[in-house]
């Protein structure tokens, strides 16, 4: 019902971000755009044709928008996490059932919102927070039209795999149960949440981005 469409790694700053793609993967991101009214604006690295890398920041030029930003960045948990430097924020699930998912789990799947930047436009459906077990339940997306990770250049980085820690790892496991997301990620039971992501980088070596 769903499968994986990027994961998120949050930055004080683009440029911050960018440059810890490069310094950790060996590869440069492209130019983003602005999500206007959300706050925030990204920069993008293609995975191949079926994922890709988001490089998410708060838009100093934006004024500040009516909803939180996307992914908790206006946390201050959040933000003091990306003093440190940029790091995973989350991952987003996508689906060509919207309206039947978000129906069947009803306030669990959260609001509903239309979201564009530029000519690419989808919708979003972010669960609420204190239910999302700290952004390790994704949000889910469905494009209407092309995709964006259909017009990256490919980076020759691929996503090998996502795997969760979390305290109440059958939560966890039960919510991605419910998005038809069972095979995505591996989950096990640890200390604190954490969001883990494998990546084959271009050299064909393994880097591992985490959320903490």
């Amino acid at each position: 019902m769903a499968e994986i469409d990027h994961i998120v790694l949050g930055a004080r700053t683009l440029e911050e971000g960018a440059a810890f793609i490069e310094r950790e993967l060996g590869v440069k991101c492209q130019a983003g755009g602005i999500h206007e009214g959300a706050g925030t604006h990204n920069m993008l690295l293609g995975l191949g044709p079926d994922s890709y890398l988001e490089v998410i920041a708060p838009d100093p030029k934006q004024p500040q928008p009516v909803h939180p930003r996307l992914f908790d960045l206006d946390e201050p948990a959040v933000r003091l996490m990306l003093e440190t430097g940029p790091a995973l924020v989350g991952w987003v699930a996508r689906t060509g059932a919207m309206d039947a998912l978000v129906a069947r789990l009803g306030p669990r799947g959260g609001e509903l919102r239309e979201m564009r930047r530029g000519d690419l436009h989808w919708r979003m459906a972010i669960p609420p927070q204190r239910q999302d077990m700290d952004n390790l339940v994704p949000a889910l997306i469905e494009w209407r039209g092309e995709r964006a990770g259909k017009r990256l250049r490919d980076s020759h980085c691929r996503l090998l795999g996502l795997e969760a820690e979390h305290p109440e790892a059958d939560q966890v496991l039960a919510a991605l149960a419910d998005r038809g997301l069972e095979g995505a990620m591996r989950v096990r039971r640890g200390p604190r949440p954490r969001l883990i992501a494998r990546l084959k980088t271009p050299d064909g070596g393994e880097k591992v981005l985490t959320s903490a």
